[in-house]
């Protein structure tokens, strides 16, 4: 007997930071399965371009260029997405800035940049999704944490706090709408190469990562947009307050 994953047709999804990298995946398999997807980046261009790549695939997009690190941004863009879509089903929240600096070099304005999209904007939406979810059918919302929420590499002060603060947002998070029948989880990524992670990699520490992951490889856009579908979607009905580590296993073994 095989198993069928159930369509998510006449669901929509909102995905901050959705125009590259996990984000822009994210959005490509959540339509793929049926779903309205609204695609929200702060750069236009980057917006459209991914708009054009859902419904190329067939799928249903709503672009929304904005700034969703300020509760007002967040909550217009969510507020629009739902009006437009009609209703509000899933949130994931991924939009994020990343600089990796040694305790010397971090900077105010380089932290204060981080946490506002990184961790409040995790709150915002978590808040304005809240708000636009129908009150008896619930929804599902995903945030994306990190790996180094766990297992801290070197120069990833700021970047590990907060992504282990974005666990902390999930939990409570579920423990505060879970009688709303909202679902909160999280996914935490490993190495994944994508547009916004390059400046942080090289082909020397690739090959690292590789050789301490039991599966032999690095994770990619499309194994962390699975990852987030699943916990989307019916399958994943009864899991709340979860993580998924999604790094082949490397946090939990010893190579």
């Amino acid at each position: 007997m095989t198993a069928t994953l159930s369509s998510l047709a006449g669901r929509t999804a909102f995905i901050s930071g959705a125009g590259h990298g996990i984000g822009r995946a994210t959005a490509l398999a959540l339509a793929a399965r049926g779903a309205v997807v609204g695609i929200n980046d702060l750069k236009p261009e980057f917006v459209e371009d991914a708009v054009a790549a859902v419904r190329a695939a067939g799928g249903q997009a709503i672009g929304l260029p904005c700034n969703v690190a300020t509760r007002d941004g967040m909550r217009e863009a969510v507020q629009r997405f739902a009006a437009d879509a009609g209703r509000l089903d899933v949130m994931v929240n991924n939009a994020a800035w990343v600089r990796y600096q040694s305790l010397p070099e971090i900077t105010p304005e380089v932290m204060d940049r981080m946490v506002e999209i990184g961790f409040k904007s995790v709150i915002w939406g978590i808040q304005a999704a809240a708000e636009a979810m129908d009150a008896e059918r619930g929804g599902a919302i995903v945030n994306v944490a990190s790996i180094a929420a766990f297992k801290s590499p070197m120069r990833s002060v700021v970047y590990s706090g907060i992504k282990a603060g974005v666990l902390g947002i999930t939990r409570a998070a579920a423990a505060d709408l879970g009688a709303r029948r909202i679902r909160v989880n999280a996914v935490a990524p490993g190495a994944v190469p994508t547009e916004g992670t390059v400046r942080n990699r090289n082909a020397e520490l690739d090959a690292k990562r590789i050789a301490r992951t039991p599966l032999g490889r690095l994770g990619t856009v499309q194994d962390i947009a699975d990852a987030i579908v699943f916990l989307a979607s019916d399958e994943a009905r009864f899991l709340n307050a979860e993580v998924l580590r999604l790094d082949g296993g490397a946090s939990e073994t010893s190579l």
